[in-house]
C-alpha cells in the first residue's frame, strides 16, 4: 500500500477537514461542512451531520438562490462542495463551479460530445456527478471521454478516451470514483452491444493505471484478460453470442472502501436478456449482475458475489452500494448495503463477500429466496423462463430499486429509499432480420416488455392466444390485486422490513433521498415539490413546490456559518419520452435548474404553464407505391430502433413525430440517414436503417399522423381536451 501512502493521508486529511463543522457526531458517515462526493462521502451513507436544520425549524426553509443549468433534459448528479465552492454536472457531462453561498457562476465547462453517442443511450443523457481530488474535477462525458479539470479555471488538464471499441454502442452516465492516487469510471451500453468493464487512471496525469473486464471475450480469440476470466468463462456456453458483447457494463456502482483497498462495484446486466440466444444452454454467466470486489492497486477479484446468476430480466447489480458498520452475531463488522433491480435486499461482509442477511423487499417471481449456505437464489424456472412462453415477472426491469441514491442513517440504523413494486410480462420476439447478426450500436434485446401497471390495458393489444396464456399465469392475480406500488420507505437492512412507507406520485416517481442526524429525510418529487419527512414517522414536516420535477438526491453543506440544502431539478433518464400527466413537466415543461434552500429564504420561482396542445398538423399525401406491408413494416422498425426515445405522446422531451410539420417531412430521409439533425442529438441511422426501411417508417408515420388529426379534429370540435391518457407501453426507466 506505500504507492498509495501520500495520496491516501491527503485523502484523510481533508476528509478530517470536512467534518470538523458538523455538530461533534464521531460517526465517520456523517458529512460535516462540506460534501466531499456526489454520495456524501466514502461511505456513500447520504448522510449529514449538520444540525442547524432540523424538525423545528425546517418548515421555515426557502430559496437561498438558484442556477439556471441551461439544458431541458436529464438532472441525476447531486452537488459537491469543498471549501466554499459548489462542483457539479449536468446532462452530457456539462460541468459547473459556483459560489456555494451565493450561487454565482464561477467556471462552466461543456464537452465536446459526438452526439452520435445518443444512438447508444438506452437512458438519455444523464451524468451523476463530478469527482473532485488533488486540484482536479473530474466528469464523464456521454461519449466516454474522462476529463480531468483544474478546480480553480475549469481548464482541461488532461482527459482519457475511456471507450475500447467504438463501434459499440458505449456510453459512461455515471460519476467518477477517487481511489488514492487513481480515478475509476465505467461504461453503460449492456441493452445494445457491449463488453463491460472498469478503468483506473492516474489523477496526476491520467494514464491508465489498470482496466477490468465484468465479460469473458470469445475464447476463440485467445487467452482471457486475466485468470479469473478464464474461471469465469466456464461459466458461459461456448456458443454464447460473443459478438454482441455480453453486457455487464458498470454504469453506477462503484466504491473505494480504503479500509480493505478494495474498490467494489456493481455489474449490469447481461446483454441480450434471453439466457437461451445470450448463451445457450444457460450458464452463471460471470459477473454479470454481480458485486465485484477489485484489489485498488492492481484490479485484479478478492471477492465476487453474484446477486442475480445467468440474469436473463434486466437485473442490473448497478444501484448504489451503501458501506456501513453493524452488529453482526455479536460483533462489529463493516458490511455493505445493496438493493439492485432484482427484488432483494443485500447486506454481505465487506472484507469477504459472505452474505448475512438476503431478504425480499417487493414482490419476486423469479426466485423464492436465497440460500444462505451457498448464497444462490431459489429460482422458479416455471415463473421467469420466457424464452419458454410468456411470463410475468416481478420486479420489472426498471428494478425493485434503480440508480436514485438511497441514504442510511447509522444511528437509526434505517435504509431510506424509493421502492417500486411492479413487474411486466415479458416475452421474445422475433429478430427483424431473420439471420439475427449483431445489431451494432442498437438494442440487441429482442424482448417484449409490458409494465403491469398499464398491463391490463396494453395486453388487449396482443393476439388473443396470447392474452388467454398470459391471463393463465399465477402472477395475473398479482397484477389484478396491485398492479404496483411506488413507495418512499425506511428499511431495516437486516430484515428487510420497513419501519414505515408512504406512496410517491406514480410509478415512475422514484427521487434519490438524503438523511440528516437531526432526524430529517430530504427527496423531491417528480410533480415538483421538494419535501422534508420526519425519519421515524415518514410523515411530511414541510414541503416547497419547485414546478420542476425532481429525482436527483438532495445534499446539505454549511458556508459561514448557514447550513444549506442543494438539489439538481430536471426530469429526463429512462423512459424520458413518456412524461407522466402527474408530473411537472407535463404542466410546466422542463427547464433544468439548481435549487438552493436555507431557514428563512425567500419563494421559489415556477415556471410558466405550457400552452395548451394544438391538432397534429395535415400531413402530406401517402408516399408512393406504400401498401399494407409496408405500412407494418415501418411500424416494426420504428418500435425496434427508435420508440426507446420517440414515445410519439402529446407532451413529451422529445419530438412526436405524428405531428410533424412539413419541413421535417421533406427531410425525412436527410434526418434519418443522413444525420441533419446530429448536433441537435438525433443520431444518423445509415448504417443500420436502409432507405426502403426509412420509406416504411415514413410511410408509417404520416399514416399515423392521418390518423391523429382526424381524432383531435373531433376532439376539438366536441370541446374535448386533445392529451388524454395514454399507456407507457414502453420504458427503461
Amino acid at each position: 500500500m506505500k504507492v498509495f501512502s501520500a495520496s491516501l493521508t491527503a485523502a484523510a486529511a481533508l476528509l478530517l477537514s470536512a467534518c470538523s463543522g458538523s455538530t461533534g457526531s464521531s460517526d465517520s458517515t456523517a458529512m460535516g461542512d462540506d460534501w466531499t462526493t456526489p454520495k456524501g462521502g466514502a461511505n456513500a451513507a447520504h448522510f449529514s451531520g449538520l444540525t442547524d436544520i432540523n424538525p423545528g425549524n425546517v418548515g421555515r426553509l426557502g430559496l437561498a438562490w438558484s442556477y439556471d443549468l441551461g439544458t431541458s433534459r436529464v438532472q441525476e448528479a447531486t452537488p459537491v462542495v469543498l471549501d466554499g465552492v459548489m462542483y457539479t454536472s449536468g446532462n452530457l457531462g456539462r460541468t459547473y463551479a459556483l459560489n456555494a453561498a451565493t450561487g454565482e457562476e464561477l467556471w462552466t465547462f461543456e464537452p465536446e460530445v459526438d452526439m452520435q453517442a445518443n444512438r447508444g443511450a438506452c437512458c438519455d443523457q444523464g451524468n451523476r456527478g463530478v469527482a473532485v481530488a488533488n486540484g482536479k474535477v473530474m466528469v464523464a462525458a456521454l461519449d466516454g471521454w474522462l476529463y480531468a479539470l483544474d478546480a480553480k479555471t475549469g481548464k482541461v488538464a488532461w482527459k482519457a478516451d475511456t471507450i475500447t471499441d467504438h463501434s459499440r454502442g458505449y456510453t459512461i452516465t455515471g460519476a467518477p470514483e477517487v481511489a488514492g492516487n487513481l480515478v475509476l469510471i465505467g461504461n453503460a451500453g449492456a441493452e445494445y452491444d457491449a463488453r463491460g468493464y472498469v478503468t483506473a487512471y492516474d489523477v496526476a496525469s491520467g494514464e491508465q493505471a489498470w482496466r477490468f473486464y465484468t465479460v469473458p471475450h470469445d475464447p476463440a480469440q485467445g487467452p482471457q484478460e486475466n485468470p479469473e476470466l478464464e474461471e469465469a468463462v466456464k461459466t458461459w456456453s461456448p456458443e454464447s453470442r460473443w459478438d454482441i458483447g455480453g453486457g455487464g457494463t458498470v454504469w453506477d456502482a462503484i466504491n473505494y472502501d480504503e479500509r480493505f483497498g478494495t474498490v467494489i462495484i456493481g455489474v449490469g446486466n447481461a446483454g441480450p436478456y434471453n439466457l437461451e440466444r445470450r448463451s445457450p444452454g444457460g450458464g452463471d454467466n460471470l459477473f454479470v449482475a454481480s458485486l465485484v470486489a477489485l484489489d485498488a492497486r492492481t484490479g485484479r477479484v478478492k471477492w465476487h458475489y453474484q446477486e442475480t446468476p445467468g440474469d436473463a430480466w434486466d437485473f442490473t447489480s448497478t444501484q448504489p452500494i451503501v458501506f456501513a458498520d453493524m452488529e453482526v452475531e455479536g460483533e462489529m463488522r463493516p458490511v455493505l448495503i445493496h438493493a439492485p433491480k432484482n427484488g432483494y435486499m443485500f447486506v454481505l461482509d465487506r472484507e469477504t463477500g459472505k452474505p448475512i442477511a438476503i431478504n425480499a423487499i417487493v414482490r419476486t417471481s423469479w426466485a423464492d429466496g436465497y440460500d444462505m449456505e451457498t448464497g444462490r437464489p431459489k429460482e422458479k424456472p416455471e415463473s421467469a423462463y420466457y424464452w419458454k412462453g410468456p411470463k410475468i415477472i416481478f420486479p420489472a426491469s426498471p428494478g425493485a430499486r434503480n440508480w436514485y441514491p438511497p441514504a442510511y442513517d447509522p444511528d437509526r440504523e434505517l435504509y431510506f429509499a424509493s421502492v417500486l413494486d411492479m413487474g411486466n410480462l415479458m416475452f421474445t420476439t422475433p429478430p427483424l432480420d431473420p439471420a439475427d447478426p449483431h445489431r451494432k450500436k442498437a438494442l440487441n434485446i429482442q424482448t417484449a416488455l409490458l409494465f403491469t401497471a398499464d398491463l391490463d390495458k396494453s395486453i388487449t393489444t396482443l393476439p388473443p392466444p396470447l392474452q388467454d396464456m398470459v391471463k393463465a399465469l399465477p402472477e395475473w392475480q398479482w397484477v389484478k390485486d396491485k398492479p404496483y406500488s411506488s413507495q418512499i420507505r425506511a428499511i431495516d437492512p437486516m430484515t428487510g422490513k420497513a419501519k414505515w412507507a408512504v406512496d410517491t406520485e406514480g410509478w415512475q416517481d422514484r427521487p434519490g433521498v438524503m438523511a440528516t442526524k437531526t432526524g430529517i429525510v430530504f427527496h423531491g418529487s417528480i410533480d415538483g415539490r421538494f419535501i422534508a419527512r420526519d425519519a421515524e414517522t415518514g410523515n411530511i414536516l414541510t414541503e416547497i413546490d419547485t414546478g420542476t420535477a425532481i429525482m436527483a438526491a438532495p445534499m446539505t453543506y454549511r458556508v459561514d456559518g448557514v447550513q444549506y440544502v442543494a438539489v439538481q431539478a430536471g426530469f429526463g433518464g429512462g423512459g424520458w419520452g413518456f412524461v407522466p400527466r402527474y408530473s411537472a413537466p407535463y404542466k410546466y415543461g422542463n427547464a433544468n435548474r439548481l435549487l438552493v434552500f436555507k431557514i428563512d429564504g425567500g419563494e421559489v420561482p415556477k415556471p410558466d404553464p405550457l400552452p395548451a396542445p394544438q391538432v397534429a398538423p395535415e400531413p402530406p399525401a401517402q408516399l408512393p407505391g406504400v401498401t399494407p406491408a409496408t405500412i407494418a413494416r415501418g411500424q416494426a422498425v420504428f418500435f425496434g430502433n427508435c420508440a426507446i426515445c420517440h414515445s410519439n405522446q402529446i407532451i413529451s422531451g422529445v419530438p412526436d413525430l405524428r405531428r410533424m410539420q412539413p419541413e421535417i417531412h421533406e427531410a425525412f430521409d436527410q434526418i434519418v440517414l443522413e444525420g441533419a439533425f446530429l448536433p441537435m442529438g438525433m443520431p444518423r441511422w445509415d448504417d443500420l436503417i436502409s432507405k426502403e426501411d426509412a420509406h416504411a417508417i415514413h410511410a408509417w408515420l404520416i399514416d399515423e399522423q392521418t390518423k391523429v388529426r382526424e381524432r383531435e379534429l373531433k376532439l376539438k370540435a366536441a370541446g374535448k381536451p386533445l392529451d388524454a391518457p395514454s399507456l407507457t407501453i414502453l420504458s427503461s426507466y
